[in-house]
């Protein structure tokens, strides 16, 4: 191989193929269930009908925990929660964008306590959203991260 061959692969292909991971944030927002246990809550999302957390890119002028309960309000309507600071843990996956090609991301999560909901809410008309417990959660999303996390919690 010759060294403007290598220079190429490395400075020019091997970036392609070894995309960074960009980071978005989420909430896995929770409640204590009127009979006892736990619950977490699940929305659609807006293109494929599929349960997720509430979950966004970092918005500008807030840390990550503040980013997640503003998408926890966005997407679900938590209007009150109380957010944890530390990441509760991570997954990955591959976000389709518009043009079909996937963009490799790790999803920071982050636990919100629910102490008041609204059903008026910025996408109230584009999800649905359920409370069911940490096991079936597991069993409703894709991502095998996510199960795991949610599952454990």
């Amino acid at each position: 191989m010759t060294d403007a061959f290598k220079r190429a692969w490395t400075d020019l292909v091997l970036p392609i193929l070894q995309r960074p991971r960009h980071v978005q944030v989420a909430a896995l927002c929770h409640r204590m269930a009127k009979g006892g246990g736990r619950e977490v809550l699940l929305v659609t999302s807006r293109d494929t009908g599929r349960w997720v957390l509430p979950k966004g890119w970092p918005i500008d002028g807030m840390n990550a925990s503040e980013s997640a309960l503003q998408e926890a309000w966005e997407e679900a309507g938590v209007a009150r929660g109380e957010v944890a600071v530390e990441p509760l843990g991570s997954y990955a996956y591959e976000k389709l964008l518009k043009d079909g090609l996937p963009l490799p991301v790790t999803t920071l999560v982050f636990a919100v306590k629910v102490r008041e909901m609204s059903d008026e809410f910025p996408e109230a008309r584009e999800r649905r959203r359920k409370w069911v417990t940490p096991a079936k959660a597991a069993t409703m999303v894709r991502e095998p991260d996510l199960q795991e996390l949610l599952a454990g919690f």
